[in-house]
């Protein structure tokens, strides 16, 4: 019979109830405070310790951002439960559904599958919500300690997390649909979420398009929000995917179709999710929500290199795991990339490690062309890379003002109570509410 609640409604409802009544779920939940606490109060001690803390050097200091020293690793614990322990708990709530025979239920209500998957990914979301209580406590014990909270760049680690929990229940309910039983859900997920840390390891080593397919990964896109980035296309391409995943798993809950309609759909739905990534690759916007501007240049070169409107082609000779590739890559082209109108960067290297190049003529080079100048240079720190543009260009480099830079934030103190917060209120309030929670509603 039809509830007479609205079908949707009726849903959600009954997805809480499966949610509230999961062993998974609470397992998620009893794991999250440990996890934040082990995080938070080695970020805590070790940030004190940089600050002068027990005779460190006076001064050390004075450049250190909350937003690396703190917020990044305990928040890295959200990132552990997303791929350790959220996958059991979006499969539950569709595996539980075929397993009983509740999917049966569902098609009385007359909804369309997207709409009773979204229903699951909604309530699993909604569990993720209150999962992520733990690293918000961790928030109000750093501001009672007198530490600085910038809200921009808590919002976005927030947002980081979120969307990489989005990504990973979309994968939870379309490994569901596709298979038969929860630890072959399970299974597959794992295979696609160690698939991703494969990519990023050969982007590492082979660099080029391997290098830019991995920077769209759930590993990646958590990397760069955590320093406080935040990239429209790696957004974009995240939305693609969780509507790509949600889609599929209403395809394959539908219990009438046949496979052969199913699998052809699915391919269906696979390549114009592809297109649209592709088209989305393209997408430059981008804010730095850090509040040392960890992202950008200084403003007035920012201004400076905005008014250069001639392209700008750089090519070094810097294998992918050389050292000074990699500084090359974060201290400087990054954030050039962001600030001029055309740059393009191109690597050049025989061998991935570099290591027996040395000796060899032009490696370590790195070349510069801009309105028909070319000039060559070996330094691969911001301000070197940014005195060969301005010479290029006939610029004269920016002075920035004092009072622009950013100073730091440095605090010596000591993570008190939140051992007591981590290790003991939490886990005790989940298990009383746990146990409240399932005897009221079995």
């Amino acid at each position: 019979m039809r509830s007479p609640k609205g079908p949707f409604q009726w849903l959600l409802q009954k997805e809480w109830r499966d949610l509230v009544v999961s062993r998974s779920w609470w397992a998620l939940l009893l794991g999250m405070g440990p996890l934040v606490g082990v995080s938070f109060i080695a970020a805590v001690r070790s940030y004190a310790e940089v600050s002068g803390l027990n005779g460190t050097s006076a001064g050390v200091g004075e450049a250190l951002s909350p937003l690396i020293g703190v917020w990044a690793p305990t928040f890295s614990a959200c990132e552990l439960a997303a791929v350790f322990l959220l996958p059991f708990v979006a499969i539950r709530l569709l595996a539980g559904d075929r397993q009983s025979g509740a999917l049966k239920l569902e098609l009385q209500q007359g909804m369309s599958p997207f709409l009773r998957i979204v229903a699951k990914a909604t309530v699993a979301l909604a569990g993720w919500l209150i999962a992520m209580l733990p690293p918000l406590s961790a928030v109000l014990l750093w501001r009672s300690y007198g530490g600085s909270v910038y809200l921009p760049e808590v919002a976005t680690l927030i947002g980081a997390h979120v969307l990489n929990a989005s990504l990973t229940i979309a994968l939870g309910v379309a490994a569901a649909a596709l298979t038969e039983h929860p630890s072959t859900a399970a299974i597959l997920t794992l295979g696609v979420t160690v698939g991703t840390w494969i990519l990023n390891f050969i982007a590492a080593v082979q660099g080029g398009w391997w290098e830019r397919a991995a920077s769209y990964t759930p590993a990646a896109m958590v990397a760069e929000f955590q320093h406080g980035l935040v990239r429209l296309d790696t957004v974009l391409i995240a939305a693609i995917l969780v509507l790509a995943g949600l889609a599929i798993a209403a395809l394959w809950i539908r219990l009438g179709a046949t496979v052969r309609r199913r699998t052809f759909e699915t391919i269906g739905a696979i390549g114009l999710a592809s297109a649209t990534i592709l088209g989305c690759a393209f997408i430059k916007p981008s804010w730095d929500t850090s509040e040392a501007r960890a992202n950008s240049f200084p403003e007035p070169d920012e201004f400076a290199l905005s008014r250069i409107h001639a392209p700008l082609r750089i090519v070094a000779h810097l294998a992918a795991e050389d050292p000074r590739r990699s500084d090359l890559e974060h201290r400087a082209l990054s954030k050039l990339r962001r600030a001029m109108p055309a740059v393009q960067v191109q690597y050049v290297a025989a061998t991935s490690i570099g290591l027996f190049e040395q000796t060899s003529a032009g490696y370590g080079e790195i070349w510069y062309t801009l309105g028909g100048r070319s000039t060559m240079s070996r330094v691969t720190t911001a301000e070197g890379v940014l005195e060969t543009i301005y010479s290029l260009a006939g610029v004269a480099p920016p002075k920035e003002e004092e009072s622009e830079m950013f100073h730091g934030h440095p605090l010596a103190v000591n993570a008190t109570g939140a051992g007591i917060v981590f290790y003991g209120f939490w886990p005790a309030l989940t298990l009383a509410t746990a146990l409240f929670v399932r005897r009221r509603f079995q």
